[in-house]
């Protein structure tokens, strides 16, 4: 625990303390003042002579209506204040017509005697004890000092029963002001507008028990058998009250039941909203734990709530407390309980409820240890192990300890605490696996671009460093990808080796790593670029063998290009240069300098020639076939543009689309692949070969209002039917500009073309915005179908795309899929289409016919049309 929150806690006991004491002041000032009040009354009150020989069945009977009364009754808890709505008034009004001051009095202490020996015999509540006797004896003598004052100048003006009707309101609001009065005083919030509706409820209810008192009373005065109507509207009204006391109950308890839920899965939202910079997956839990115990406690109306969680492992309990210690003092720390405590290790999930009379022995040694007569205990059952447990003691009430209402209360809000506690380590899951790669724990490059960002803001000298493990490719191919992987994890480790746990470091792709540094010298970056290559240059066993590896550095200083804003992709950028310069050169570890930016002159070049490349023929579309996984059809291709420069050779994509489209070039390209795809795709119908082609779309695409009419011009003019014609676009290229995109894509969706959602499970709002994009299939990104065979991960996660995709009605498409057994498992988990390596690379259109013969036969499909079928 930290300085701080040591501090924190100390003072909140200190400051619950404080309330505790004045709380005990304010109960023996009440007392005081009900037995001063009393003496008064009963002083000026009329003697027990006068009222005959009645008052023998006159007092007992008034004391069984108190006893009746304060039975049946609205208990409402608020901030650790009960105050009850009950029948009181009734044998008030009574005693007020029919029985002197002290024989009220009497009977309604003794009516209320099991709650205050209850109380008075604890020392944890004497307080409360002598603040309800104090209070009892002011409902009776208030009432009988008022009628005796009223009786005179109301006798003559109005009817005799008006005073009564006074004095008897006058009990409930007493009540009433002096619950605020310890609310206050115990430090609750005490509003007017809320104390005046709490008045009015209150003035509400009195009137009406009064008023059936006072009618009641006529009756049965007046009539011979008025007593047994009286019996019946007494029934009736006490049934009226039960039914809103249950209503208000359930009421109570869903707030509660919301209020404990929206705790914690607020503060489960707010830390997967924050950026990865914000909070790591290892940080203190966010969660006001005091506040959750404290609504519990609230809602139960108990003396204390106590709440474990178990956390990471077998041994480590984090426990909350919410009340008080046996002598009224806050609870304070204490070393509760441990993993081996009975009352920890209840097996299933019901409530269990447990007093130390009659507990068993063990049970009763642990209640005896946490200061408790009795208590319910719950575990908390999440969906694969036990979370927690919550004890609730001993409940504050006039009556009675816990009953099946609370037992019920308690079960469901331990569903939902269990619920939520699931779902928040769920999102703690998922926003930890948005920004660390999941083969080696490292940050990934999303959450490495954010903390840049975030690190940019201050005023430290930063240096970002990249370095490429060259030998990973060369591994996986002789080895497999498993042993590829196995060097990489290796590389991340000796890299945290070197760096310290506190450094930001980064699996950015493959065997592709990033650090980010901050306020060291020139000097002491060159030595530190130095060793990390030669420690993860150096030789890695790989079984009876030694894999000779080898390493390159670059790296970038903030600041260091004054014609460059700084920000994140600039400075990744940069190092990436220095890289290549690395790469090409004769040093193994470069620094960025303005001078390598001629990069990005032959991006410059390249984007001039790309207009006349399109004219020339430079730029060709490969085809690349998809297949349908469980009849292994071939249903359609993806096309894809390939550059081959006169001055620059064979150009990757990777190296010209960016800068096309950074350029605005792009709906020529777009355009381009379309056209080429269509002509391809009219000439597959020609030949009764039905093959579906799919394009790539870029941000500007969709943010191109007239695209859609240029598709359907391309349609008609081809004689293409939509259906075969499919955009993939990616979750980046909507987010770019929702506002923009997604009316482009209503109408592309309108015309009938099929889209879908490219390298999906990649972007950050995959799940947000899915359902409202009109499209038809999602892509699996090949990151995770290449990690499937080691990584059991990865498997995981197409397995959920490929459900989530069928429970939306879309098709699932599986891409770089390059082994036997990666299409098995595909083929295993239902996944409908894929496409990769082990079908076919991406082919030119002469060579791809060629393909299509070499590797299909005709078959006759369903609808009487000719299809094309993998040969096995």
């Amino acid at each position: 625990m930290s300085d701080e929150t040591g501090v924190a806690r100390s003072q909140d006991t200190d400051t619950r303390g404080t309330r505790q004491r004045s709380f005990r002041f304010f109960a023996f000032l009440v007392f005081a003042a009900g037995v001063l009040a009393s003496l008064a009354v009963g002083w000026s009150g009329t003697g027990v002579a006068s009222y005959g020989e009645s008052i023998w069945w006159v007092g007992p009977l008034l004391g069984a209506g108190f006893l009746l009364a304060e039975r049946f009754t609205i208990h409402v808890d608020v901030n650790r204040v009960g105050w009850t709505v009950s029948f009181t008034e009734i044998p008030l009004v009574v005693g007020l017509l029919v029985a002197p001051f002290e024989v009220v009095l009497l009977a309604h202490l003794l009516a209320g005697m099991g709650m205050l020996m209850g109380t008075l015999l604890s020392r944890r509540a004497l307080s409360h004890g002598v603040y309800n006797a104090g209070v009892m004896c002011l409902e009776v003598a208030i009432p009988f000092g008022l009628v005796a004052l009223l009786s005179g100048p109301l006798g003559d003006v109005g009817p005799a029963w008006l005073p009564v009707l006074l004095g008897a309101l006058s009990s409930p609001l007493v009540s009433a002001v002096l619950a605020l009065g310890a609310m206050r005083v115990l430090g609750g919030e005490v509003r007017l507008s809320g104390a005046v509706r709490m008045a009015l409820y209150i003035l509400v209810i009195g009137l009406l028990n009064t008023s059936v008192a006072l009618v009641g009373y006529e009756v049965a005065v007046a009539q011979p058998w008025g007593w047994a109507l009286v019996v019946f509207l007494c029934a009736t009204v006490v049934g009226l009250y039960h039914a809103y006391s249950g209503l208000l109950r359930e009421r109570r308890d869903l707030e509660a039941l919301s209020e404990v839920s929206l705790a914690v899965a607020r503060s489960g939202q707010e830390a997967i909203s924050r950026p990865a910079s914000a909070v790591s997956h290892s940080q203190a839990d966010p969660v006001d734990w005091r506040r959750v115990t404290d609504r519990i406690r609230d809602q139960l109306n108990a003396n204390r709530v106590v709440l474990h969680l178990f956390r990471d492992g077998p041994s480590e309990v984090v426990t909350t407390v919410s009340g008080e210690d046996q002598d009224g003092e806050p609870a304070r720390e204490r070393p509760w309980a441990t993993r081996g405590d009975p009352l920890l290790q209840l097996p299933g999930s019901q409530v269990r409820y447990f007093r130390a009379a009659d507990a068993p022995e063990d049970v009763r040694d642990a209640l005896r240890a946490r200061g408790a007569s009795e208590a319910l205990v719950v575990p908390l059952h999440g969906a694969q192990q036990v979370l927690g447990t919550v004890e609730v003691h001993d409940r504050i009430s006039r009556w009675r300890g816990f009953g099946l209402a609370d037992v019920r209360l308690l079960r469901t809000l331990a569903s939902h605490l269990a619920t939520a506690l699931d779902n928040r380590q769920l999102l703690g899951r998922l926003r930890h696996d948005a920004y660390h790669d999941p083969l080696t724990g490292l940050l990934n490059r999303q959450g490495f671009r954010e903390l840049t960002a975030d690190r940019l803001r201050s005023a430290q000298r930063l240096v970002l460093l990249r370095l490429d493990l060259e030998v990973l490719s060369t591994v996986s191919e002789a080895l497999g990808h498993a042993w590829g992987d196995r060097m990489v994890v290796a590389a991340g480790r000796r890299m945290r080796d070197v760096l310290g746990r506190s450094a930001v470091l980064a699996r950015l792709e493959g065997g592709s790593f990033a650090v980010l540094l901050a306020g060291q010298t020139d000097e002491e970056v060159s030595r530190l670029a130095e060793r990390l290559r030669a420690e993860v240059a150096a030789p890695y066993p790989v079984d009876r063998l030694t894999v000779e590896a080898g390493a390159v550095v670059g790296y970038a200083v903030a600041g260091v290009d004054p014609e460059v804003r700084d920000d994140a992709d600039s400075m990744l950028q940069h190092a990436d240069v220095a890289l290549r310069a690395a790469r090409n050169g004769d040093a193994a570890v470069r620094e960025y300098v303005p001078s390598m930016g001629q990069i990005f002159l032959r991006r410059f070049q390249l984007v001039t020639h790309f207009r006349q490349a399109l004219d020339t023929g430079q730029v060709e579309v490969h085809f690349q076939p998809k297949i349908a996984l469980r009849d292994r059809e071939v249903i359609g291709v993806e096309a894809l543009v390939r550059w081959s420069h006169p001055e620059f050779g064979r150009l990757d994509p990777d190296e010209f689309v960016p800068a096309v489209e950074a350029t605005g070039l792009v709906d020529a390209l777009t355009c381009f692949v379309m056209e080429r795809a269509l002509e391809q795709v009219r000439g597959w119908l020609d030949r009764e070969l039905r093959l579906s082609a799919s394009v790539n779309l870029s941000v500007r695409n969709l943010a191109d209002e007239d695209f859609p009419d240029v598709v359907a011009e391309a349609l008609d003019r081809t004689g293409v039917p939509p259906e075969l014609l499919t955009f993939e676009l990616t979750e980046s290229g909507v987010m770019a500009d929702p506002e923009r995109a997604l009316p482009v894509l209503r109408r592309l969706h309108a015309l009938g073309v099929v889209l879908a959602v490219d390298d999906f499970g990649t972007g950050y709002s995959s799940l947000a915005y899915l359902r409202q994009l009109p499209v038809d299939e999602v892509k699996i990104d090949k990151s995770f179908v290449f990690g499937m065979g080691s990584d059991l991960s990865d498997m995981a996660v197409v397995r959920s795309i490929i459900e989530l995709g069928h429970s939306l009605g879309l098709s699932v498409v599986a891409e770089g899929v390059e082994e036997d057994a990666v299409r098995d498992q595909l083929v295993g988990m239902g996944c409908d289409t894929a496409q990769g390596y082990l079908i076919s690379r991406p082919l030119p259109p002469d060579r791809f016919e060629a393909w299509l013969r070499a590797r299909t036969v005709r078959a006759r499909g369903s609808r009487d049309r000719l299809v094309l079928t993998l040969v096995s």
